[in-house]
């Protein structure tokens, strides 16, 4: 499950951040993750086993 993630990947997470947008641009991968919100273009670090709990599927 860890090489599936790259930078520069599209995913779908489960919940949504609170601008309304689920799709979140991979941005590093690592112990943690930082996600970019498609929709409002913030940056948040996330742990990867949030990641991978709540990760649903890739769109790009």
């Amino acid at each position: 499950m860890a090489d599936k993630f790259t930078v520069g990947n599209i995913i779908r997470m489960k919940k949504k951040h609170p601008c309304g947008n689920d799709h979140w641009e991979i941005l590093r991968v690592g112990a943690d993750f930082r996600l970019k919100c498609m929709g409002c273009q913030r940056q948040v670090m996330i742990p990867r086993r949030l990641v991978e709990k709540n990760f649903r599927e890739f769109i790009q």
